[in-house]
Parts: C-alpha cells; structure tokens; sequence
C-alpha cells in the first residue's frame, strides 16, 4: 500500500498534532483534511499526485490516526476547528487551497466562518455540513458510548471493521481496512473510538449552516454517488447553498472517495485547483 507516515509535530490546544508536506515549497499550496474515523491515510493517493503541481500539506486531527490521543482529550468539532486554525498560522499559510473530507469539511467551515481561516478555495467531498447527519450506527453510538466502551476486545474489533468497510461502495483492500481500523484497537484506541463518536455535536454544524451563503471563494463539492452515510441529496442541497457551488458526482464510489475512485477524485480536484 505504499509507506505512510507523518514526520512532523505541531503542539496544539488539543494534544500533539503530527503532519507532513509533500511536493515542492512555493508551489501553490493545498490542505487535506481527513474525516471520521479515519485519518490522513485516505488522502496518500490523491496527495501524491496533487504534489506534482502543489505543496500538500497533510495532517492528522487530535484523537485520530499517529496524532494525541488522550483521556478527556477535545476532539469535538469545535475544537478541530480551533486547531486546523491554529495550524495554517503555523505553516504560514494565509490562502490555501483546502480539500476536505467528511467531518473535516466541518473543521473546515468553522474555521473559515467563525475563526477568520482565509482560503483561496475549497472542495469539499462527502462532507459532514448539514443535518441531520451521521449514520444509524454512528447515531446510535453517540446515544451510548459508555455501554461500547465495554464492549470485549474481539467485538469491537469486529463492528469497527464492519464500520469502516461499510464507507466503500467496492469494498476495500484488505491491507486499506487494517491500516484504518488499527489506531482504534487496544485499550487506548478503543476508548478514543468512541470518544469521538461521543463528542460529535450536530450543534457544531446547527451553529455555521445558516452562514453557507456567506461562503464567497470558489467552491467545488464532489460526492460518491453510492454514499451510504451521507446520501448524495446532501450533496445537491449543499450546492444549492454555496453561492456559485459546482457539484460533482463520483458513479461507482461511496463514502470513501479517496480509496473507491481515486484517479477520478485526482482529476476533478487537479482541474479545480489549478
């Protein structure tokens, strides 16, 4: 599947945050966020071949992949978008190109309308934007998460891959899946499992839904046509909101974009960004 790894750390209000850059300084820049529960794995592709004309700079979010992970760590949505904010100062960035995914395309909208981020643009895919959101099996956790926490080690194991494997519409290589599903295995990850499905608030999107129209940067929204977890609906009503929003349908891909369709997601994003 290729190496996969994070080298630097930045120290943020919510734990240590490890990201990295690909691609040549002072080439047009452009931030991958990554959704839940996932990581910035998902974006290694397409990161790859955006850095041949872009520096790409990838990250994970506190309590997700090789980043902090800790008890009573925040890793709601409101404090994501306090740290992604925090994290473009540090890089220096004062108008980059964003693309994110699911919940990140959340952290990015809060940190553009409500803590002043600035991008050039931004495409968002399969983003978690407007309620309500959040699949059955994510509501449902959300409502008892203490009583998951205990669920015995093999279990769990077992209904997070389910889980994972549920956001690809072709299903995803055996490899893919383990590398996904790893960081919430053991006591530690287990426990952060379901303390970010806890903490994500529908009221952190309640908060930024009405503003979408305040959005005045060029806005491209791509969508699997097969998404389970969000259904393409949301992705027409999303468009409708954004002044000058272009949709773009993914056919044969779901929820997970990045690895069911990623030469198709490549080009969309290539001719958008540049």
């Amino acid at each position: 599947m290729g190496e996969w790894q994070l080298t630097r750390a930045y120290r943020s209000t919510s734990g240590e945050v490890r990201w990295d850059s690909l691609g040549e300084p002072g080439r047009p820049p452009v931030v991958l966020n990554h959704g839940t529960p996932f990581s910035s794995y998902v974006w290694r592709a397409v990161a790859r071949a955006l850095a041949r004309r872009h520096q790409v700079f990838v990250w994970d979010m506190p309590g997700y992949g090789t980043s902090e992970t800790a008890v009573d760590q925040d890793v709601s949505l409101a404090a994501q978008g306090k740290v992604f904010t925090e994290l473009l100062a540090h890089w220096g960035l004062a108008e980059p190109r964003v693309v994110a995914h699911d919940f990140g395309g959340a952290v990015a909208l809060r940190a553009h309308l409500l803590h002043g981020a600035r991008y050039h643009s931004v495409a968002l895919v399969d983003p978690v934007a407007l309620a309500p959101w959040g699949s059955p099996f994510f509501r449902l956790v959300g409502k008892a998460s203490d009583v998951f926490e205990q669920l015995p080690p093999a279990l769990h194991r077992a209904l997070v891959r389910e889980y994972v494997t549920s956001a690809s519409s072709p299903g995803l290589h055996p490899a893919v899946l383990d590398r996904l599903v790893q960081p919430w295995l053991g006591d530690e990850g287990q426990a952060a499992f379901y303390r970010q499905i806890a903490q994500a608030d529908q009221a952190h999107t309640d908060e930024i839904e009405d503003r979408y129209g305040e959005i005045a940067i060029p806005t491209l929204i791509c969508w699997g046509e097969d998404d389970t977890w969000i259904p393409v609906t949301k992705g027409h009503e999303l468009a409708a909101r954004v002044p000058g929003a272009r949709l773009e349908l993914i056919p044969g891909a779901g929820h997970l974009v990045q690895e069911d369709a990623p030469a198709q997601l490549t080009a969309a994003l290539l001719a958008f960004l540049n």
